[in-house]
Order: structure tokens, then C-alpha cells, then sequence
């Protein structure tokens, strides 16, 4: 059995979860209510967020997209090796005549693709929104970046809560893990940028000066959400913060490279 048909059976497995009936409703909310409410000409919007097309919608919207779709990574992700091990299935999986690596890869493709095809099909009924009411849609380029973003961060978080899950002694500790990151990189990463400023004697009272914005740019190249954010502004023609394209898709790649490795070698060392 190939890599993808495995990881098709864990992806089918997962979609008949109880969990689903939360995460999908969930990301329902949070991205078709998103494209719905930002896509109003009478939004009344902080000065600083400009909304003049569809990607400009899709823009501001993925920051409800960080934060239903990457929970619900980390919701779906959080028992994948553990309760396999706790329960003893894990041994009889590995004991069969089945490449380690593979399976680590079948693994991370079906817990990946359970978040990331109903977000996607999501963010289509989002497009089709916007374009109901601005009469406006984006191009194929934008639509391209901002799925290929999507995907990617997903895929971060799912290979870490994955890892996580296989270094974890139980459930709870497990899960813990998976929303302690997440709660890290999503709702506390701006106190460790406000930190690194202020030690590298930069003042954190004005948080648009150009200091601080390259401070910024940089500590979000070691977030996977200041990286999605990343990729999302390099079709934006008002946002410029000092980073190349080079070094967002090096981060991109040493994001998707390293989390990956680490969950496959680990799978190859395990001893359910």
C-alpha cells in the first residue's frame, strides 16, 4: 500500500470523527462570516486595513482562517500517534511489513487533508461570496498564493502537533502541547517581538516605526503564522516590510523541511 492510499484511509477514517461536528461548523463561521462581513462596502474598518478587491478581502479574512483552521490541526492531530500507542494499535501497525518512512508520510497526508480540503472548499464558497457582493474576483496567481499558503501552514501544524502527539506519554499531555504552541504563535507571539525589540533597544511605544516594522518582519519569518501572513503580502502592492521573496520561501521551505524530518525519523525510532 503506497504512502497516498494510506494516508487516503486515515483521511476518511478522521472525516467520520465526532470532533468534525465541531471543527466544521467552526471554520464555517469563522471564514464564510469573515468573507461575508469584510466584503460589506459599509464595514466600518480600522484605517490602517484597506479593502479594494477580492484578494484584499481574502487578505484580512485569513487571520479567521489562522485561527478556526489551525485549531482544528491541532484538534484533529492531537491523539494521532498517542492513542495508536496508549491503545497497543500502534505496535501491531509497525509490527506489519511496512516502511516506517512511508507510514510517517501517510500519517501527516491524512491528518493534513482533513483540515485542509474542507478549509478549502470553504474558502471557494468565500470566493464566490466576495464576489456576490463587490462584484469583483480574484486572479488565478491569488487565488494559487493564498491556497499554496493556506496548505503550508496547515501542514506546519499538523507535522508539530503530530510530533508532539508521539513524544506524548497520554492524551492530555498531548494536547496540552498542540494548544500551548498554538497559543504561542498565535495569540502570544507579539509579547516575545515586543521583548526582542525593547532587548535589541528599539522603543515599543510606536509600533509603526520602521524599526520595530523590521523587527516585526524578521520574528514573524520564525512564526508559522507570521510566515503565512508573509506569503499573503507579496501580491500586495501597499505592504512592504523589508523582506525578500528569497527569504520567505527559504523560511517556507525550512518550516515544511524540518518538521517533517523530525516526525519521520522519530516514527522510524519509535518502540510502541
Amino acid at each position: 500500500m503506497s504512502a497516498f492510499r494510506l494516508g487516503l484511509h486515515i483521511m476518511k477514517e478522521r472525516l467520520s470523527a465526532g470532533r468534525m461536528m465541531v471543527i466544521w461548523p467552526l471554520l464555517s463561521i469563522f471564514i464564510l462570516f469573515a468573507s461575508w462581513g469584510l466584503s460589506d462596502p459599509k464595514a466600518n474598518l480600522p484605517a490602517s486595513i484597506v479593502v479594494d478587491s477580492a484578494y484584499d478581502v481574502m487578505y484580512v479574512a485569513s487571520a479567521f482562517i489562522l485561527l478556526s483552521a489551525t485549531l482544528g490541526a491541532v484538534l484533529i492531530s492531537f491523539d494521532g500517534v498517542s492513542r495508536d500507542r496508549l491503545s497497543g494499535v500502534l505496535e501491531v501497525k509497525l509490527s506489519q511489513p511496512i516502511n516506517r518512512k512511508m507510514y510517517a508520510r501517510a500519517l501527516l497526508l491524512g491528518h493534513w487533508g482533513v483540515v485542509f480540503l474542507p478549509v478549502l472548499f470553504l474558502n471557494l464558497l468565500s470566493v464566490l461570496i466576495i464576489w456576490y457582493r463587490i462584484d469583483d474576483l480574484p486572479s488565478l496567481q491569488e487565488m494559487f498564493i493564498h491556497t499554496l499558503a493556506t496548505g503550508l501552514v496547515l501542514l506546519w501544524y499538523t507535522s508539530i502537533q503530530l510530533l508532539a502527539s508521539s513524544w506524548a506519554k497520554d492524551l492530555g499531555s498531548s494536547i496540552a502541547i498542540g494548544l500551548g504552541l498554538w497559543m504561542i504563535f498565535t495569540l502570544l507571539w507579539l509579547v516575545f517581538t515586543t521583548v526582542v525589540a525593547g532587548l535589541s533597544g528599539v522603543g515599543v511605544n510606536d509600533l509603526n516605526s520602521s524599526e520595530y516594522v523590521k523587527i516585526d518582519a524578521f520574528m514573524d519569518l520564525l512564526s508559522p503564522n507570521g510566515l503565512y501572513h508573509h506569503i499573503l503580502e507579496m501580491l500586495l502592492d501597499n505592504v512592504d516590510r523589508g523582506i525578500s521573496a528569497w527569504n520567505i520561501a527559504l523560511a517556507a521551505i525550512a518550516w515544511t523541511v524540518t518538521p517533517v524530518y523530525l516526525l519521520t525519523r522519530r516514527i522510524e525510532r519509535i518502540h510502541p
